[in-house]
């Protein structure tokens, strides 16, 4: 995100920085720019689904050492897309990255495919421990600028974009904050670190202030990808020979500096003149990211002394309640509940997970779940919802059709605050085929993961070693709670049939919490963090292929609550648990199809181009080549799948 080698810049020139001891502060904490720092910083795995225990004992110390230094936090979050469509290309081409690190990151490698409940864990360690948060309707910086600059308090970011706003306590980058490392000054404990501010880098490049905005929209942003134009030329004679990847910025830098006497209007006009070959809409994305970095009026000083939340576009307003407006801020209502991506463009990004890209998608399984939240958030009127999902390795866009049927049809967006608990339980019930007897003696916070492990169990057909497993971890996290630290054993690779399977239970329980969330939660929201341990629940499966769950959980008190889970998953109809239910069936026929030779010697993988699992109707596209022998079913032979994920037949 931000400024494209900005970060890489002021790093070259470390003068720029003020070394402070900070405390005795507030401190206004860019959220979502924290919570991948920490994730990414503290080493925690990736690629196995999440460590999400060990990541909120990170956050709970970070606001632990906040508190012993008297800096008192305000967290602000990104709450959708915002009503400007301006950064679609770049959302698109970072998911394109994404996919692009997959086989990396399946051989062990950390490629910044962040587990899907980073931020509900983040969110809920923040709700327990009291810490204030406010999601921000679209992007948050602005909002961010805004507080601080009414507060007069510096920002807490690691995002370059923050260079960028005059901010009077400017900014505390990220990698510069040794929260870590607190210590003692003048007899108070406090954080060393480094504040940036706009006034020492102006006075250092020698540019006006006025003229950051054309600087940043320039050098190219997430708003802004012009093609590329040699600013090194204006380097003064004799610099440096080494500069190359700053050289642009240091060069444009340059050129400003001698037209400090100019209107910003006149510089970026004298910019566009340099560049005859500048496109139109190359010079209105110009115009419109320099605009992104006006810092508006502040929207919640009020909410965070008690007053009403941020204020909604009145194009969203004209799609939901008013009610949402002040669950949404809370962090109540997730950005992928709602958001105007959803309500407005009716388009969906799912997210990237780490997994074969021979398989479909694990979102597929999930996606009959998606289509009774989208029937409740937009009806059934319409050309549905475009989902940008992964076909193999590459981006695919296909129409799902929202649903809305049985209890969900007594059901209105706007009345759902009053709509009677045991509808609303109805509904997700219904959504994932379970019967509310079923979950008696399920501990509250578990009935909805057991539910969606009872669906998933039906969509996926899973070996049943990782049925197993799933509950073990289940298991050790509810009855060890914040005092497990879980597994830290190293993998190399991945199991492609395993990580495919614990993806699409995961993507399932994320779609299930978030209809969840919409229905005014029925059922209690889970405990994420002592859910899922992404490593032990492989090592898990691992062992359970030699060994029985009462010979790894040798207490009484975790067998029987192992017992009691494994009863209700049991009650799904055995038919249905061996085939999957007519979408596996589907999906298992494909399969079938998928192996064939050119000769004796080559063999390759084809397969599924989609498999869309409507709940009314079943569309499927495949595409085969010279189809010579019939393969054994893999669902039937595991262990020969596993074989040739492991050899990375493609």
């Amino acid at each position: 995100m931000g400024v494209k080698d900005l970060t890489s810049l002021l790093e070259g020139n470390s003068k720029i920085y003020q070394d402070i001891n900070f405390k005795d502060s507030k401190l206004v904490v860019d959220g979502g720019n924290l919570l991948y720092h920490l994730y990414n910083k503290s080493n925690l795995d990736q690629n196995h689904g999440g460590e999400y225990l060990a990541f909120q004992v990170q956050i709970q110390t970070f606001f632990k050492n906040l508190e012993k230094c008297g800096i008192k936090p305000y967290v602000v979050m990104d709450g959708g897309v915002g009503t400007s469509d301006i950064k679609l290309k770049t959302r698109m081409d970072r998911q394109e990255g994404l996919l692009q690190n997959i086989p990396d990151a399946l051989n062990g490698k950390s490629m910044g495919i962040f587990p899907p409940f980073t931020f509900s864990v983040f969110e809920q360690t923040l709700s327990q421990m009291k810490v204030p948060l406010v999601k921000v309707f679209g992007e948050a910086d602005c909002q961010l600028a805004a507080l601080a600059r009414e507060w007069r308090f510096p920002v807490l970011s690691g995002d370059s974009d923050f260079y960028i706003y005059d901010l009077p306590e400017g900014v505390l980058p990220l990698d510069h904050f040794q929260w870590n490392k607190v210590r003692k000054s003048w007899g108070r404990q406090c954080i060393p670190c480094k504040r940036y501010t706009t006034s020492r880098f102006c006075s250092t490049f020698k540019i006006d202030r006025q003229l950051l905005p054309v600087f940043a929209s320039l050098a190219g942003n997430d708003y802004v990808n012009l093609r590329e134009m040699n600013w090194a030329q204006f380097l003064p004679k004799g610099s440096p020979k080494k500069i190359r990847k700053t050289g642009n910025l240091e060069g444009l830098l340059s050129w400003l500096g001698s037209r400090t006497d100019k209107t910003t209007e006149d510089t970026l006009t004298a910019a566009m003149e340099l560049r005859p070959d500048m496109s139109q809409q190359e010079q209105t994305e110009v115009q419109r990211a320099m605009r992104e970095y006006q810092i508006p009026s502040s929207s919640l000083l009020g909410f965070f002394s008690g007053g009403p939340a941020p204020p909604l576009p009145a194009e969203m307003l004209r799609s939901v309640p008013e009610w949402v407006r002040a669950s949404l801020a809370r962090g109540e209502l997730g950005a992928d509940v709602l958001d105007y991506d959803m309500l407005v463009y009716r388009r969906k990004i799912l997210r990237i997970q780490v997994e074969r890209s021979n398989r479909e998608s694990s979102f597929r399984t999930s996606q009959p779940i998606r289509q009774v939240l989208y029937g409740l958030l937009l009806g059934q009127e319409g050309d549905g919802v475009e989902e940008v999902d992964r076909v193999g390795l590459q981006l695919d866009k296909v129409m799902v059709q929202p649903v809305v049927r049985g209890a969900a049809q007594k059901l209105t967006m706007e009345s759902l605050t009053q709509d009677n608990h045991a509808l609303r339980m109805q509904v997700c019930l219904e959504t994932l085929g379970v019967e509310e007897e079923t979950l008696q003696g399920v501990p509250d916070h578990l009935r909805l993961p057991v539910a969606v492990t009872c669906y998933w169990l039906r969509r996926a057909s899973p070996e049943p070693t990782l049925l197993k497993a799933l509950l073990m971890v289940m298991v050790q996290g509810e009855l060890n709670r914040q005092s497990w630290q879980g597994d830290t054993k190293h993998f190399s690779s991945l199991d492609g049939v395993v990580a495919h399977s614990f993806n699409q239970w995961q993507a399932c329980l994320k779609d299930a919490s978030q209809l969840n969330v919409l229905l005014c939660m029925p059922l209690p929201e889970p405990h994420f963090a002592w859910l899922y341990q992404g490593r032990l629940v492989y090592q898990r499966q691992k062992q359970l292929q030699e060994r029985e769950p009462e010979e790894i959980l040798q207490d009484v008190e975790s067998m029987s609550l192992y017992r009691s889970l494994e009863a209700v998953t049991q009650s799904v109809p055995v038919a249905n648990r061996k085939s999957g239910g007519p979408e596996a069936q589907l999906r298992a026929s494909l399969e079938h199809l998928q192996y064939f030779t050119q000769d004796e010697e080559e063999m390759e993988l084809g397969g599924a181009e989609g498999l869309d699992q409507d709940l009314d109707s079943h569309r499927v596209s495949y595409k085969t080549r010279h189809i010579t022998n019939a393969r054994k079913d893999q669902s039937r032979n595991p262990e020969r799948g596993r074989k040739q994920d492991r050899e990375g037949w493609q």
